[in-house]
């Protein structure tokens, strides 16, 4: 299966109230994000290097067809070609195995030196970037709603880290254990965007997607960590839809159970623990989190309390009691514990 960083809901809200282009554009992106959805994940199979810290990429080109990967037009040692979006593709890539090797000590995401290669201008005016368990795969976006899906870093590294979660936790993507999957890639996502601009938690501004939304549509981004359902408010996107507390849950049968909606409650107890403890989020709560993630006791369909009860044990074990609770407290807030 692959994961699209586009929900489903955003797709169907173009469809509705969309101009005839744009409507087409966001139906043939939905059915391609739905038959992603379906696929079975294969485990990556790729070069390993065996030398930590050093990275592997490869660019590739789609020429606006859907065949994957493309031509190859980027690898180690050679210099750009002056395409943005593959100068981006390549920048940020790079700087996602830099954060989970200089953080925590992974050397990429499956902790083996896994090669990362990315695919840019896919399909046409294609709404979306994906991980299909092998590659990173980036669309151009039309421009009116979306710009280039390269654009952001954070995007970059949430669907990266959906790799690192399926090597590690395989959360099953479905309801709390999806909303879970997903919220994870918002964490690291988030981080690898703070470690690059080197901010503490008082100074990033949690949304994830910023800079994706083209001018004209009113939001800040596709989702707010700090404030779920807060990202953006556009008669085309309409408004936000995700929950902050638990009081908010929505049970659905869409989007694999509601798993971009629900991912809002787990991202805002990160934030208000990331918050709490202060300084670089990636230090304390982050390493929780990743502590979390790499527990092989953690239950492929772990719900968010089992989740929570799992981060608050790992921070105490690593650090000390008053990390703790600290997490505890950010969970409490959202009504998991």
């Amino acid at each position: 299966m692959a994961f699209s960083v586009i929900p489903p809901y955003i797709l169907s809200k173009i469809i509705a109230h969309g101009s005839g282009h744009q409507q087409e554009e966001a139906r043939r992106t939905l059915t391609h994000v739905q038959h992603l959805m379906a696929e079975p994940w294969h485990k990556p199979t790729g070069v390993k290097t065996a030398v930590g810290g050093q990275v592997e990429r490869e660019i590739y080109d789609a020429q606006n067809e859907q065949t994957l990967p493309g031509k190859l037009i980027r690898q180690e040692g050679q210099s750009s070609n002056g395409d943005i979006a593959a100068e981006e593709a390549w920048n940020y890539l790079g700087t996602t195995y830099d954060f989970f090797w200089q953080v925590y000590k992974r050397n990429s995401l499956d902790n083996q030196g896994l090669k990362l290669p990315g695919t840019i201008h896919y399909g046409k005016n294609y709404q979306n970037a994906f991980w299909n368990g092998q590659q990173m795969v980036f669309g151009d976006g039309d421009g009116e709603i979306f710009n280039r899906f390269t654009i952001a870093i954070d995007v970059v590294a949430h669907e990266l880290a959906h790799g690192v979660t399926e090597n590690e936790a395989g959360l099953i993507y479905f309801e709390q254990a999806g909303a879970l999957n997903e919220s994870l890639s918002d964490v690291f996502g988030s981080l690898v965007k703070q470690f690059s601009k080197k901010q503490s938690a008082d100074q990033a501004d949690w949304i994830i997607g910023e800079g994706l939304l083209a001018e004209g549509i009113k939001g800040r981004g596709l989702r707010s960590m700090s404030e779920p359902g807060t990202a953006y408010d556009d008669p085309m996107l309409g408004k936000d839809p995700q929950p902050a507390h638990m009081n908010g849950y929505i049970q659905t049968r869409d989007d694999n159970g509601g798993v971009h909606l629900n991912s809002g409650i787990p991202n805002r107890a990160f934030y208000l623990a990331a918050k709490a403890l202060g300084g670089y989020a990636w230090e304390l709560a982050g390493q929780a989190w990743y502590d979390t993630l790499c527990d092989k006791e953690l239950p492929q369909d772990a719900d968010f309390k089992t989740f929570a009860q799992f981060t608050v044990k790992h921070a105490e074990k690593r650090f000390n009691r008053s990390v703790g609770s600290a997490i505890e407290n950010a969970w409490k807030e959202v009504g998991i514990l």
